[in-house]
């Protein structure tokens, strides 16, 4: 697997042009970052999450991390974090812990982190754990229409 099925499908429906880039097999957002030689802040990373509502997702920059006390203050809402190993019923295109940040397109409830709004150009996880895929950042943006938008991420 390169791309996930649906994460394809969601990019086709939108109409937006996309670049895979291969890299060595990967665990996490920084080691992806560095094996793709791409800036780690230009990476939009998928934080699972749950409350007595369901299931959501956040999506911050790669570099950060994501500020669950501002999320749930800015929400109302009283998320925890989703451990990997339990998610993969939401993804079962994706391999366990490759989860792209495009919540729409398996029907979750989202919420965009303002620092992933302003790059020209921006990367995520496509499903696997050896691709990345660029988009442009204005399509990120479309393919993330009608989620909610706050500042929920910190860095170290």
């Amino acid at each position: 697997m390169s791309i996930a099925a649906r994460v394809e499908s969601y990019l086709s429906e939108h109409q937006v042009s996309f670049e895979l880039v291969p890299h060595g097999t990967t665990g996490s957002t920084h080691e992806s970052a560095v094996a793709a030689h791409v800036s780690e802040d230009h990476i939009a990373k998928a934080i699972m999450l749950s409350d007595a509502q369901g299931d959501a997702m956040a999506v911050i920059p790669g570099s950060g991390w994501l500020q669950l006390n501002a999320l749930n203050r800015e929400t109302s809402r009283d998320f925890r974090l989703d451990v990997e190993s339990q998610l993969s019923h939401l993804f079962p295109d994706c391999a366990e812990g490759a989860v792209p940040p495009l919540g729409p397109a398996y029907g979750l409830e989202t919420f965009l982190d303002e620092g992933v709004t302003a790059l020209a150009n921006l990367y995520f996880e496509a499903g696997d754990h050896k691709h990345l895929i660029k988009v442009k950042g204005e399509d990120f943006q479309r393919l993330l229409k009608g989620t909610r938008r706050g500042h929920f991420s910190g860095k170290d």
